[in-house]
């Protein structure tokens, strides 16, 4: 009972620890990705993306990367400017831009896991979306395309008014309090996700042995980094089926990736972990919802083999370069998180700025109206990840009075 105790202790501390690691990375990402929602519009996406069809993967891909990581964000923008006439190539070139590519995620990943994999998920992101565009040429779904798009009805007028630029937006306070309302609700999207994966992750660090990944994860442990192809592929389908158990969306789950690596998964297993947040069930069943289940599943099937092969890709590449990261430069465990250092700073700060931000949003301009489109989400599923997040604050609660006063 003693040891449970010790290690429920350190599962808490480990948590917070993880928490504080992260928090000005959270504040400064979703603040960029709300400014960029709000001072750049989606009418100007949608009348740039359904033409050529390179220039409307380009312009995908650009699009996406100033948007926001959230996943059903993301999904909800690209059922939209697929509905109003972007290709279905340039919409899956957003889509994965918009989950991979942008500045919050690879922020967390520096943190976390260190330059090689924030190299790895911005040349991954761009392999994946290389790859599917590939697929989609040699498979060539065009009745598929043509089922989604019936699918989702007729194309809606533009309700998008607003013809200020945005130098004009900038020098607004009305736009700075919808940037704060975005940014409240950047936190709303993702605070359930973030809590149950930052939890999971120091369970998994205080309670789960090394046996265990090395049973799951083949040839993994025991310092070996010298992988065979088939243990690398076993990696990189095994890291995508963890995820699509766990369904925590990517920011929730670079401390788990961390902890995967450090636990001597190799960098292509860790990658195809956390290219994984779309090739989760909810993501299908969204999908499915949008498009009928049959482009939901092609959708996966696309997603699912551009993964394994960008994964595939970016380890023989950085292996040749002898660019593969150490796992003993990942350390998630034993660290003294709570040091007056930068982090210490940039938390206050950024926790001060946050605090302006609602106070602009939701009490000075608490009654002007700013709405932006969601995925659908399941009720059931949303009400089980709320109860589960609160039922991790009171396990860290818990935790953190074992650890500092038994």
């Amino acid at each position: 009972m003693t040891d449970f105790l010790k290690q429920w202790g350190e599962a808490a501390y480990t948590t917070a620890g993880f928490f504080w690691m992260a928090l000005w990375a959270f504040a400064l990402g979703y603040l960029i990705s709300s400014m960029i929602q709000i001072f750049v519009t989606e009418k100007r996406m949608q009348k740039t993306m359904g033409g050529n069809e390179t220039k409307g993967v380009l312009l995908g891909t650009f699009f996406g990367f100033i948007s926001s990581s959230c996943s059903f964000a993301a999904l909800a923008s690209t059922k939209s400017l697929f509905k109003k006439g972007a290709s279905f190539v340039a919409s899956i070139a957003f889509l994965l831009a918009s989950t991979n590519l942008v500045i919050e995620l690879g922020i967390i990943i520096s943190i976390f896991l260190g330059w090689q994999f924030v190299v790895g998920e911005y040349v991954g992101g761009v392999l994946l979306i290389l790859l599917s565009w590939i697929l989609i040429r040699l498979i060539n779904p065009k009745k598929l395309i043509e089922n989604a798009r019936k699918n989702l009805g007729e194309k809606e007028d533009d309700t998008d008014t607003d013809s200020k630029s945005w130098k004009q937006k900038m020098k607004s306070e009305e736009s700075w309090a919808k940037v704060a309302k975005q940014y409240g609700m950047e936190w709303k999207m993702v605070w359930k996700d973030v809590t149950v994966g930052f939890t999971i992750a120091g369970i998994v660090a205080a309670f789960v042995p090394d046996a265990w990944f090395q049973t799951l994860f083949i040839g993994s442990g025991d310092g070996n980094t010298d992988f065979s192809f088939l243990e690398i592929l076993e990696h990189i389908i095994v890291g995508p089926v963890a995820a699509f158990i766990t369904f925590i969306g990517s920011m929730g789950n670079i401390p788990l990736a961390a902890l995967l690596f450090g636990k001597g998964v190799s960098f292509a297993g860790v990658m195809a972990f956390i290219f994984s947040d779309l090739v989760v069930f909810p993501i299908l069943r969204i999908n499915a919802k949008y498009y009928g289940w049959k482009m939901s599943l092609f959708i996966l099937f696309l997603l699912f083999t551009s993964l394994v092969g960008a994964s595939l890709l970016l380890h023989y590449g950085f292996e040749a370069f002898q660019l593969l990261p150490d796992p003993s430069q990942v350390t998630v465990q034993d660290t003294s998180y709570f040091k007056l250092n930068y982090t210490f700073f940039l938390n206050l700060a950024f926790l001060a700025g946050s605090g302006y931000l609602l106070y602009l949003g939701f009490f000075k301009h608490k009654n002007m109206m700013h709405m932006k489109e969601m995925a659908p989400k399941s009720k059931t599923l949303e009400r089980t990840l709320k109860y589960a997040a609160l039922g991790c604050y009171v396990w860290l609660t818990a935790g953190l009075l074992i650890k500092f006063f038994n």
